[in-house]
Order: C-alpha cells, then structure tokens, then sequence
C-alpha cells in the first residue's frame, strides 16, 4: 500500500553510511542542560548544607604567636651565615614545640585531654627561616589567646631547660676536671718546697707550670661555658584578641557549597545520562532507527501547542510517501501520540483528504477535542470551514438562501421591524442578517457499540473531513491513521502497520534509546517497512 522508496533496513538495521560524528561543546552541554532540574537540586542540597554547618556547628576562633628560634652559641656577636635556618634543625624544633611536655602543659591549664590540646595546636615553620608560628583553635576568643601564648612560652621553657640541663653537665665536668689538676697541682708545689736536689726542683718546677697552665685553660673554658646564653628564643608576636580570627567564612562556605553541588550534580547528570540514554537529536534517532527524517514538530506557549507549519510540512511528507488506500499506523515506544495524529489528520483534511483516526484504546473523545482544536486554530486562509459569524449589515438585502460554512442551507431571517428588548434599533427596517447553522460537535453515540464512537462521527476540515471509530470500523476507509498504543506495553500498533505502514513518532528527551531501538528491531521482525520517523521537539520533557 506504500509506494517503494529506499530504506535502511536493507543491511539488517544496521546504518552503514553514517559516519563517526565529532563531539562538539554542544554536545557536552547538552546532558546538564536537559537535566538542569537535577543539577539545580543537588547544588542545592549542597547549598543548604554548607548553610547548615556556618549557622549551627559551633564557630571557632583561631589566634597566632610568633617565636623566632635562635642557636645557642658562645658568642652571641658571632654572624650565622647565609643559611641561617641551618643553625637550628627547624623540624626538630617543631616536634619540640608539638611535643608531649608542651601539650601536657596545655592540657593542664584548660583541663582536657591531650588529644584535643593536639587537634587544636598546629604549629607552622615557614621555608628557610628560623619562624614558629603557633596557632590555636577554640571555642572562645580568650581561650584561643591564652593557648597561642601558653604554646609558645611552654615550648622555650623546654627548649631553655634542656640547654641548661645540658650547661649543668658541662660544668659539672669542668668542675670535676678542674678538682683533679688542683690535687695535681698541690702534690707538684709540695713536691717544689721539699725537694733539696737542684735537679729535682727544676723537674718539679715544670710540672707545676704545666699543671698551672693547664688549670687556667679549665677554668677559662669554664668561664665562657658559665656565660653562654641559653636563651632559645623569643616571643616576637604574642597572640591578642584583637587578632583573634573566627575559623571559617560563612559566604566563603556557602559557596563553596553551592560550587561543590553543582560540580557533583553535573557527575551525576553525566553518570545518570550513561544509564539512562535519551532521544536528544535527529542524529540519536536516526542512529537508533536507521530510518529517514519526515520532520521535526516544535511545541511553543505555555501549554505546548504544536507549530501548525511543521505539522503541515510532515503530513505532506507523509502523503507523498502513502497511496491510496493507505493505512498508517502511528507508533511510540513508550509515549502518546494523540496529539500528533490529530494534527496529521487536520493536516491532511484541509488537503481535501478523507481521513479516517482509528483508535482501540478509549482515546476517541480526546483525539476529537484535539481535532477540532486543531481546527479552530486553522486561519480562514487555510481552512475555509472556519465558521465565522458575519457583522450585520446596514444596506439592504434581499432574502435569499446561501451556503454557509459547513456546506448547508443558511437561514435568512429577516429583522422584525419592532426591536426585541435589548436589541439596537437598525436604520433600515428591511435590513437583514446571515446566521449560520451550528451543528453540535458532540459525537453520535450508538448504544450498541458500548458507548464508542462510530464511524459516522465527522469533523469538517476545509475541502476534506476526519472521521472517528475502531480500527474495524475503518476497513472501507481510503485513508486510516491508526493511533497506536504504546509499543512497550501494547503490540497491536505493529499488528497494525503489517497491513500497511508506520510512521515513528520519537519525543526528544523523553524517549529512551533503549526503548527506541527495541522498537526498531520489532518493526524490523514483523516485516513493517516504516515510512520514517517524526522528532518532536516537546520542551516540556
């Protein structure tokens, strides 16, 4: 019943001119902005919790003290050189000033335990520099000054004690050698004052100026050991509540939040969109399907009107495609069509086509309001049986009968020269005006079919008319457009399109490509050689 025209089905679905497209922005763009709502939510999600942690977790204020570490040497006066950091061991320094002493110190004071003292003090030593910057988090301005400062005085109060420990044991030593040569140099003098051989005394003499020499380099090295200063350092920063920063900036977190949601939200759109993959562009279809493109319907305004053009441009793609008698069945996977089928029933009407919706699934009384809205949408232009109401006229007339819209009598009523109540009086007594005869566009309904409609239900559509009944009722009927349940739960669309053709109607954005391809592949097995497919470019999905 279709005239024979190429088709992809030939190399078993399998689209073998299609060429490998390149990825473009466009493309990359695409998934997060067809799956803005999700994105949005989840950048929400993140928004509220950094909000959540800034307003009810407890803040924390942090404060800073500054020690500057010097070598202990002899001469104080002496210059370091060049690398002054290498004086000091700076990361021994730092494990000092972390250490279990200085934290017990601070535990003892705010009456905690170490591990919170050690999760609250952090200690930072700049790069090639002889720096100790301690600071301190706490829940209070005061607390958080009085650990910076404690840290840092408790650390070069170790840091003093142990180079004092270690003078006492120098000069402990000093003394200790210092007593010996004293005994030495006792025995020598008494040795000199007793000793009558002029030999021997000389002997005598030269041990003890060499025990006496030897006493004074122990007690000179004594000396400067004693005056060596075991200063480690100072404070040169002491923490003060002036300088008291709260941890954490609650703009700053927020949107970090907000940036950190909306990065999640874009992996989770990309890892949904590798799970569930959509029908986005005539490409997807036309990969899915391997059929051609008869068109694309755009859906504008609020309530997502189809674009009568592009209706237009389709049933005229698919009536150079049908010949007569023709029956078309019109498939989806998963989604209605009603609306589409109306809208290529207007569209071949207003051609002078009768056109015959067949409809097994209740949806008459739907695709007859959407007919006739169609209809009435249709510029006089374009649809002829437009029914209009003319202005009354103020030149005289003579009362003949004419055509009106739908092709049947008029009535020609002429104005009784008393006015009824309320009505404007006329100039010209014989004046008279044309009222068309409204038919009522409620279907006949036959009992016998169970409340369905028959085929002799009719819609006037320019030169041509839409009829309405069952898919039997549609058997002597030249051109029948079948509205197809969904394929995914009902097969009788396919059974359908065996007895003629098919048209695929595929949604952008909301029909799967899983779904699509399954539909293919039964169109394929049951032997249908579909006409093409339609892409409807519905925004609302």
């Amino acid at each position: 019943m279709t005239d024979a025209a190429p088709s992809p089905w030939a190399n078993d679905g399998a689209n073998a001119e299609t060429s490998p497209r390149s990825v473009t922005i466009t493309d990359v763009l695409r998934v997060p902005l067809h799956r803005i709502r999700q994105v949005a939510a989840v950048a929400a999600l993140g928004l509220v919790a950094a909000a959540g942690y800034a307003f009810l977790a407890p803040s924390a204020v942090t404060a800073n003290a500054v020690v500057a570490v010097r070598p202990v040497v002899t001469d104080a006066f002496t210059p370091s050189g060049a690398n002054a950091d290498r004086a000091v061991n700076m990361n021994v320094e730092s494990r000092i000033a972390t250490g279990t002493e200085v934290v017990g110190k601070l535990a003892d004071q705010f009456g905690s335990d170490q591990r919170s003292v050690r999760d609250a003090l952090e200690v930072e030593v700049p790069t090639g520099g002889q720096i100790l910057r301690f600071v301190y988090q706490a829940g209070d301005a005061d607390e958080a000054v009085l650990g910076a400062n404690l840290a840092a005085e408790s650390y070069l109060n170790v840091r003093r004690a142990m180079y004092e420990r270690q003078r006492e044991e120098m000069l402990r030593s000093y003394d200790e050698s210092i007593d010996k040569v004293a005994t030495q140099q006792a025995a020598a003098q008494r040795r000199v004052n007793n000793s009558r051989d002029t030999a021997a005394s000389n002997v005598a003499v030269a041990e003890l100026g060499a025990i006496n020499n030897q006493l004074t380099q122990l007690n000179s090295a004594r000396t400067e050991i004693a005056a060596v200063d075991v200063n480690p350092g100072w404070v040169t920063q002491s923490a003060e509540r002036a300088l008291t920063s709260a941890a954490g900036n609650a703009p700053m977190l927020m949107a970090a939040g907000l940036l950190g949601g909306a990065l999640i939200g874009l992996v989770l759109a990309f890892a949904w969109e590798s799970f569930d993959r959509r029908v986005r562009t005539v490409v997807d279809a036309k990969d899915n399907t391997g059929l051609p493109l008869l068109g694309t319907i755009r859906y504008t305004g609020l309530r997502g009107r189809a674009v009568d053009a592009d209706v237009r441009y389709v049933a005229m793609a698919i009536a150079e495609r049908v010949r007569h008698p023709a029956r078309v069945a019109v498939v989806t996977a998963r989604e209605d069509a009603s609306a589409i089928t109306a809208g290529l029933a207007v569209a071949l009407a207003v051609a002078g086509r009768e056109v015959f919706v067949a409809d097994d699934s209740g949806r008459i009384d739907r695709l007859r309001a959407a007919v006739q809205a169609d209809r009435d949408r249709l510029p006089a232009s374009i649809n002829p049986s437009r029914p209009s109401v003319p202005k009354p006229r103020t030149a005289p007339a003579r009362p003949v009968s004419m055509e009106g819209p739908d092709d049947s009598p008029t009535e020609v009523i002429r104005r009784p020269s008393p006015h009824p109540p309320g009505a404007r009086p006329s100039t010209d007594p014989e004046a008279t005006i044309t009222i068309p005869r409204v038919t009522s566009a409620k279907a006949s309904v036959n009992p016998a079919t169970n409340g369905q409609a028959t085929a002799d239900d009719q819609v006037t559509v320019g030169a041509g008319s839409v009829r309405f009944g069952t898919w039997r009722q549609g058997a002597n009927h030249r051109l029948v457009l079948y509205n197809a349940p969904p394929a995914e739960a009902d097969e009788r669309g396919v059974a359908v399109a065996r007895q003629g053709t098919a048209v695929v109607v595929v949604e952008r954005d909301r029909t799967r490509q899983t779904d699509l391809r399954r539909l293919a592949e039964r169109l394929r097995a049951a032997g249908v050689n579909p006409l093409g497919f339609v892409l409807s470019r519905n925004g609302r999905g």
